[in-house]
């Protein structure tokens, strides 16, 4: 079957904005049981040459049910990103949503988020495709964990979802695995790597729904062009960044070279009053040691006297 590659942000949204889809991903990833969803979709819009083009970060509040039987709702926070310079926009969107309340059945509530992030890239030292970075309460005293939840702590901290999809490589034996296969980045038909052959058995319900949504918007001519639009998009936007970085390094270059020159001058400055130091410590020993010598000599001549008398 040929599917759109989910990695661009229209055609991850299109999916997401499924129920089903939505749930089986997040649910998925996360572990848990979705009983409930809705999305808040975020939106800001980049102008370029082609065309206004829309970015999407994904947001929804989930009911989940835990293990114990419990239901609890929470942010589920989604980004994409193919760049490391994308850190920064990590950062400030997590702090934008830890400042927001929000209103479920008209009551305002201050919910956990657990972030999820897609990343297009590699992180060298995470070798895996997947990584759930989870956190303990620990007793300090005790040094024991605690395996009671504060909902207090639970809505100051979070959990957090990495997805490499560079890593994912051919496995499709797992729930995770197949959801995974999705994001794969082979067995492209065309060089823009905008649409693939998914080579994988189609055997669930929850993976048949997701790849006939890709299908349908992998073949759609309109729905390429904003692939190439976004693709362009992103392009210039890391162009930018660049010109940026590279100008940031040159002065950053510039002004290390005037601290060592400042440095040098300094070093050279106190390299003198060491000097300076040292000729003004060997004149005092000078003036010591002649000092000295007429001192003996003043005590010889005073033994002379004496024996003289």
């Amino acid at each position: 079957m040929i599917i759109a590659n989910p990695i661009y942000d229209l055609v991850f949204k299109r999916m997401m904005e499924n129920d089903k889809v939505a749930k089986f991903f997040i649910g998925t990833l996360i572990d848990q049981p979705i009983d409930t969803i809705d999305l808040k979709p975020q939106e800001f819009t980049f102008e370029n040459k082609l065309a206004n083009l829309s970015f999407f970060r994904l947001d929804f509040i989930a009911t989940i049910k835990t293990k114990s039987g419990e239901y609890i709702k929470v942010i589920i926070e989604i980004q994409k990103a193919r760049n490391h310079i994308d850190l920064m926009r990590f950062r400030n969107y997590l702090a934008e949503n830890y400042k927001k309340e929000d209103t479920v059945n008209g009551e305002t509530l201050i919910l956990p988020i657990i972030p999820i992030y897609i990343l297009g890239f590699n992180l060298p030292e995470i070798e895996t495709a997947c990584v759930k970075i989870e956190r303990n309460y620990k007793d300090l005293l005790s040094k024991k964990i605690i395996s009671k939840k504060s909902e207090f702590i639970e809505k100051l901290t979070h959990d957090s979802f990495i997805v490499q999809v560079n890593r994912i490589s051919g496995k499709f034996q797992s729930r995770l695995d197949k959801l995974l296969s999705l994001f794969e980045q082979s067995n492209f038909i065309d060089d823009k790597k905008f649409v693939k052959e998914f080579t994988h058995k189609i055997d669930s319900d929850d993976l048949k729904i997701v790849t006939d949504i890709l299908h349908y918007t992998g073949i759609d001519p309109k729905q390429k062009k904003l692939f190439e639009i976004e693709q362009e998009a992103w392009r210039s936007i890391y162009a930018g960044y660049r010109e940026s970085e590279k100008k940031y390094f040159k002065d950053l270059k510039v002004k290390e070279e005037e601290l060592k020159i400042k440095d040098s001058t300094i070093a050279e400055k106190d390299n003198t009053i060491a000097k300076r130091e040292n000729t003004i410590a060997k004149m005092d020993n000078t003036i010591t040691e002649k000092d000295n010598t007429i001192a003996e000599m003043e005590n010889t001549i005073a033994e002379l006297l004496k024996n003289q008398a």
